[in-house]
């Protein structure tokens, strides 16, 4: 319960702060390029050296594509039958299929599920997650918004991002043994900083803009993304035959809220950016009631 309640307070602060104190404006950008470029990568170097194998390893990026993918087909299908507009239907499947599993999604794991289900976090999100925005998130904001995207941009956003270069050498490193303990307690003390950090910046960007016409809208991107992705998910593993912790984090981390850097890139695409935001904001308020519940579910 004080995870939790930890986890409330900082996004909590950031909101206050941004209403009432006046930050410098560039506050949240300035934290997130810690998070991204420091803490994440240090939690990566520190948590997956110490993963123990596992066969079905693989579910835990390949559920965070079946969000996504499923998300384009289920917003392609939805929009043809209510008319929506290309910028709408590229708007919902970006934000509704590529969750906070990073930002949100580290602090409520650890907070629910402690270090171990952290670390299984650590490979959805960077393997799973990241890869789908960074390269199906990329070709629909492209397809939806008339513009083109070059192979080699993608490459380039892929190889160059520092968590993931940092996946890639805790690999190494697992597989001969880990890291000394003196630079093992550095990664630790380090990683430690992007849950309070990561919170407190989500609560500085926290924003809600309801607008009538976009309640149904809301509605279904979130019954997606908080409700039938994470029980597809659940249902794929079972037909697989996975289970254990692997099952429950992957399921977890699919019902997350939707990704901050999603909603960015909708905006960034004018795929309808006030849309986007709000259910930005409601997915993750609602978030911290619906996968506390989820997790319950899981036993």
């Amino acid at each position: 319960m004080s995870s939790l309640l930890l986890l409330v307070t900082c996004l909590l602060l950031g909101w206050l702060v941004a209403r009432f104190a006046h930050p410098p404006a560039t506050l949240a950008q300035s934290l997130n390029w810690w998070v991204l470029n420091v803490a994440l990568p240090a939690l990566v170097l520190h948590l997956v050296p110490q993963i123990r194998f596992d066969a079905h390893l693989w579910f835990l990026a390949a559920s965070m594509w079946l969000v996504f993918l499923g998300s384009w087909a289920f917003f392609a299908l939805l929009g043809r039958a209510l008319h929506w507009s290309r910028a709408r239907i590229g708007a919902l499947t970006l934000v509704c299929g590529l969750g906070n599993t990073s930002f949100v999604g580290f602090p409520m794991i650890e907070a629910l599920r402690g270090e171990e289900g952290l670390r299984l976090a650590v490979l959805a999100d960077q393997a799973g997650c990241f890869t789908a925005l960074a390269v199906g998130g990329t070709i629909v904001a492209a397809l939806y918004s008339g513009h083109s995207v070059a192979p080699l941009t993608v490459a380039r956003r892929v190889l160059l991002f520092p968590p993931f270069i940092a996946l890639i050498v805790a690999s190494v490193v697992g597989a001969m043994s880990g890291w000394p303990g003196a630079i093992d307690g550095i990664l630790d003390r380090l990683g430690a900083t992007l849950v309070p950090l990561a919170l407190f910046s989500v609560g500085l960007q926290f924003q809600l803009h309801l607008g009538r016409k976009q309640i149904p809208a809301i509605g279904l991107g979130l019954s997606w993304k908080l409700l039938l992705a994470p029980a597809i998910v659940w249902g794929a593993g079972w037909l697989v035959g996975v289970g254990g912790p692997v099952l429950t984090i992957a399921v977890l981390e699919s019902a997350m809220a939707p990704m901050i850097s999603a909603a960015i890139l909708a905006s960034q695409n004018d795929l309808e950016p006030q849309l986007a935001n709000t259910i930005l904001g409601v997915g993750i308020l609602l978030s911290f009631v619906t996968v506390p519940i989820a997790n319950h579910l899981l036993g």
